[in-house]
């Protein structure tokens, strides 16, 4: 028997628009194309765009399509990928014009999420997230729903139209899909008020993906939990026991799905019984990339989905990741300091490296007096950190500035 032959990625052409003040674009694409290696895909090219708005038909207008059309040819791309979330008619017009798929932002996250799900209730979360984002997109491409109804219903009359079938076998799996998450609901529940019972002190990791916090659940609690240098590399929530010997007791904490811009809010939605873990948590461990010319903007992002799911107002320690990576005269001296989340908020903050173990003590310093109720945010003003190089030069170095997020 021949061996299977291996994947080979497809290339794809890569799009962003920039809509002006308080529309959401990366000039860079980086982000996009990380999510769509991630996919599976080979970004190939990339276009970027300005637009007063989105033409009602192609997006991007007739003469930027053109352009994207000839990229297709000249690379032989098997698909498009737009920064953009776009309507259906503007997809299916696209694809009609570029004569390859065509996919947004938001696709293409479910598409990651899908591959990345493990638990049982890790897909049921998806296909809900799928379901109700494609509902909307019905293009007679449903039949094979038709097998995951598991006796459900029936098929409708002779005057019921396809689209009216579709849509309705669509709803009666969104309502299954829900039952069956309410149920997981309850068992956490069960869980959860198990726990406080116990008088278990709960910590849960939160951020932005790929800022290394299953790398840094497995460095503080010896854990095997999947962690790779990929968007979304885990999406089930992992929940172990953390000794710490500075308060000598027993926490639990507990490894969530990273955050992303423009995250599709029907997967908050469909992932509210895995966030739940962080909104009851008694400290949020917010996992930062300190690499990331764009931390800033990800710690913005982190702020809105906690705010979100009820839980922008728990304690936090910032906990600035992959220290490794960062050039020595970026460094910070003192690598534990306080952090302004709002202009009347900071919470502590502590300079790691998961990787290599660097920090680590510090952070169980940090968490053990948090569990006792000795230490935590502030109403103060934080201060800037001093750096490595300030010593030789007095001009404040801008090692984490603010640009815009390519994370």
């Amino acid at each position: 028997m021949n061996a299977p032959a291996a994947y080979v990625p497809q290339p794809t052409i890569l799009v962003g628009v920039d809509f002006g003040p308080g529309s959401s674009f990366d000039p860079t694409l980086d982000e996009l194309a990380l999510l769509a290696e991630s996919a599976g895909d080979a970004p190939v090219a990339r276009l970027t765009a300005r637009r007063k708005a989105p033409d009602a038909a192609l997006f991007v207008g007739e003469g930027k399509a053109e352009e994207i059309k000839a990229l297709v040819t000249l690379h032989q791309a098997a698909g498009v990928l737009f920064d953009q979330a776009l309507s259906p008619a503007q997809q299916r017009n696209l694809e009609r014009f570029l004569g390859v798929p065509v996919a947004d932002r938001t696709t293409l996250i479910l598409e990651i999420f899908a591959q990345r799900a493990r638990s049982h209730e890790g897909k049921l979360q998806v296909e809900l997230a799928r379901l109700q984002y494609l509902s909307t997109r019905l293009v007679r491409r449903w039949s094979h729903l038709e097998r995951q109804r598991g006796g459900v219903g029936h098929r409708g009359g002779p005057g019921e139209t396809q689209i009216e079938l579709d849509r309705r076998m669509i709803g009666q799996r969104i309502k299954s899909v829900k039952a069956q998450l309410e149920r997981v609901k309850r068992q956490r529940q069960t869980q959860r008020r198990s726990r406080e019972r116990s008088g278990t002190f709960k910590v849960s990791l939160v951020g932005y993906t790929n800022a290394g916090k299953s790398t840094l659940f497995n460095a503080l609690v010896k854990a095997r939990t999947y962690a790779a240098d990929q968007l979304f590399a885990t999406l089930d929530t992992t929940t172990r026991q953390l000794y710490l010997a500075d308060a000598d007791r027993t926490v639990s904490l507990s490894d969530t799905v990273g955050f992303i811009r423009d995250l599709p809010h029907g997967l908050v939605e469909a992932f509210h019984a895995t966030l739940q873990e962080a909104a009851d948590a008694d400290l949020l461990l917010h996992v930062v990339d300190a690499s990331s010319a764009g931390w800033r903007e990800q710690i913005d992002e982190v702020q809105r989905v906690l705010a979100d799911i009820g839980a922008a107002e728990l304690p936090q320690i910032l906990v600035f990741n992959k220290l490794d990576a960062l050039e020595p005269s970026q460094r910070p001296r003192d690598r534990v300091d306080q952090f302004e989340l709002t202009p009347h908020r900071s919470a502590p903050r502590v300079f790691v490296s998961a990787a290599q173990g660097e920090g680590l003590d510090a952070l169980r310093r940090l968490v053990a007096d948090a569990s006792l109720g000795r230490a935590g945010e502030t109403a103060s003003a934080s201060q800037a950190p001093v750096y490595e190089s300030d010593v030789a030069n007095a001009e404040a170095p801008t090692p984490m500035n603010t640009t815009v997020l390519v994370a």
